[in-house]
């Protein structure tokens, strides 16, 4: 890629995508620029990564073709006002923009960069929207995306190419992007959940935290490659395990016995009712 990326917002998941693309070789350090209030932080990834900062982010859209919005939904607000191009000041060329605030639809980021703009201008702003996860930052990331109608297919795949030097990413119609809040984005934490569980329930039964801890992360890992690596189902791998009468199936039945399948199911469409909710 030949064009210049840069970050409204220099958090966790703007440095998983600057060392990913860094890693990758997609864009080199030099045409990577980030801004972001905070002085120490734009320090550290200028020292680790070697790109350009700044305190401005209005600097970021004059300055770049790929502009990634990755700051909180509370500072979007303040940041689109920011960016929103002055037609009588500004004939921009063509840039994408790529949100990754959480639960900022594509509508709220139309009307405050499209307003003042000729439908032709507007099409020359594209905008993504991309739920990303957190593994992102050790490049296992599962990332959604939904482009609204001003993008091309070359606006969709260089976003495409971005994401999947941190992970995975499947496109969505941004309706779907609550569900994929709710599994992927939120995912990592049900994951971390079900860990502390079953560490605690190593330390109940006598062991030390340490080899809990061992057992626990070992097995989840073990269990992942053999999704991963083969064909089978997640049930046909449970099936596999649970022997009639077994160690096994005992737990399975406590759980179905106590409700835990249908309240996972429920936790995690009420994690999308909650997107939904945050969104309006």
């Amino acid at each position: 890629m030949e064009q210049k990326i840069g970050f409204v917002g220099a958090g966790n998941m703007a440095e998983a995508i600057i060392g990913a693309v860094i890693r990758a070789k997609l864009v080199t350090p030099e045409n990577i620029f980030a801004s972001d209030v905070r002085v120490e932080r734009l320090d550290d990834l200028k020292k680790t990564y070697g790109i350009t900062t700044s305190l401005n982010n209005r600097s970021m859209l004059s300055g770049c073709d790929i502009i990634f919005l990755a700051v909180k939904p509370q500072q979007i607000n303040e940041v689109l006002s920011d960016i929103a191009i002055n037609p009588s000041e500004d004939k921009p060329r063509r840039k994408l923009i790529i949100s990754i605030a959480a639960g900022i639809r594509l509508e709220k980021i139309e009307t405050a960069l499209y307003a003042s703009l000729s439908p032709e201008a507007r099409s020359n702003l594209p905008i993504i929207r991309v739920m990303p996860n957190t593994p992102a930052l050790v490049l296992r990331g599962m990332s959604g995306m939904s482009p609204n109608i001003s993008c091309t297919l070359e606006d969709i795949e260089n976003a495409r190419l971005i994401l999947a030097s941190m992970g995975k990413v499947i496109q969505f119609q941004e309706k779907d992007l609550d569900a994929v809040t709710a599994l992927s984005g939120s995912g990592p934490a049900y994951v971390f959940y079900l860990a502390e569980l079953m560490i605690a329930a190593g330390i109940q039964l006598g062991l030390t935290a340490s080899d809990s801890k061992a057992l626990t992360i070992t097995t989840m890992e073990g269990a992942v490659a053999l999704l991963t690596q083969g064909n089978a189902s997640p049930e046909t791998l449970r099936a596999k395990v649970t022997s009639p009468g077994g160690t096994t199936a005992a737990a399975i039945s406590h759980m179905e016995a106590n409700g835990v399948s249908s309240h996972i199911v429920n936790a995690i469409v009420a994690a999308a009712e909650r997107s939904r909710e945050l969104s309006r």
